[in-house]
């Protein structure tokens, strides 16, 4: 049973940064290819960060310069560090496989506001 369980969400002023964990179980990210995704209020989900297996990255254009992510494969653990966050990063944030083959996990919110 695949589990995907993320953190490290927050409030936090524009300008500042933060670090997102993802925590998986049943799935292997030295395997897969895994992303990180996010959901802004009213739109869909979009894919913001892609890690391939052997640690190639891309980024949408969005969040290109800003967010980093990375990978730790003996924790089986994505992280996604974000710095000069946006007003417009407000979102839940979701990692899964690219494509996503898990069930989505509850998400972490970050809030970016004055």
């Amino acid at each position: 049973q695949v589990q995907l369980v993320e953190s490290g969400g927050g409030l936090v002023q524009p300008g500042g940064s933060l670090r997102l964990s993802c925590a998986a179980s049943g799935i292997s990210v030295s395997i897969y290819s895994m992303g990180w995704y996010r959901r802004a209020p009213g739109k869909q989900r979009e894919l913001v960060a892609t890690i391939t297996r052997v640690g190639g990255t891309n980024y949408a254009d969005s969040v290109k310069g800003r967010f980093t992510i990375s990978k730790d494969n003996v924790k089986n653990t994505v992280y996604l560090q974000m710095n000069s966050l946006k007003l417009e990063d407000t979102a839940v944030y979701y990692c899964n496989s690219v494509p996503p083959l898990a069930s989505w996990g509850q998400g972490t919110q970050v809030t970016v506001s004055s």
